[in-house]
């Protein structure tokens, strides 16, 4: 007698891993946090997080991001309209960076990394809002329950007093996304910090 055996769907850090494996053009989804999706290629996969080299709408490289696992709702392997992106990206002659070794174990190392890659850092909170908080500035330093960061706000400016990040509110970080790096062109080198209260957020 034959045997069936059901196969179960696999899980979604199972399909990123073969995403990379694969070199497959992926959509993320996490619809609790933000209303749009991210689109691009898994560049390293960790225990609770993975890289992802973000592919913008303008069909150029927007940044690389550190997502957790469980905040995905919705996976596309491969993005609907691969097809279509993936001769796009090879006409503009896009060389997405694939792997990239990357520590995705421990938010104190991926900070780190990320602040060796770019001059500044989006933090994006999810504790603050309906939807998602971004943050944007450079790092400063570690604290048993955080890290604190230069911000630098929507007007190009930098701002004079630090603010103060909880290890547990942070849902995502990025670098090289092409918005932050003009406001930190436009507004050129941080100014001297003052002693303040590290409560001083600046939403982007």
């Amino acid at each position: 007698m034959t045997k069936i055996v059901e196969l179960k769907p696999k899980s979604i850090p199972a399909r990123l891993r073969e995403a990379l494996r694969e070199r497959t053009l992926v959509r993320v989804w996490r619809e609790h946090l933000e209303p749009g999706s991210f689109t691009g290629y898994i560049a390293a996969v960790g225990k609770d997080r993975f890289l992802l080299w973000a592919l913008g709408d303008y069909i150029g490289f927007d940044g690389l991001f550190v997502l957790r696992y469980r905040d995905v709702t919705r996976l596309e392997a491969p993005d609907h309209h691969a097809d279509f992106l993936e001769k796009a990206v090879k006409l503009r002659k896009l060389m997405p960076e694939l792997p990239i070794a990357f520590p995705l174990d421990d938010l104190q190392q991926a900070l780190v990394a990320a602040a060796a890659r770019a001059p500044v850092t989006s933090v994006y909170v999810d504790t603050e809002a309906e939807n998602e908080v971004c943050y944007i500035g450079r790092l400063l330093e570690f604290e048993a329950e955080g890290f604190t960061v230069q911000e630098v706000s929507p007007h190009a400016e930098w701002l004079r007093e630090p603010s103060f990040f909880g290890w547990d509110e942070v849902s995502c970080i990025s670098m090289n996304e092409p918005y932050a790096l003009a406001l930190v062109e436009v507004a050129g080198t941080p100014p001297p910090l003052e002693q303040a209260s590290a409560d001083n957020r600046t939403w982007h």
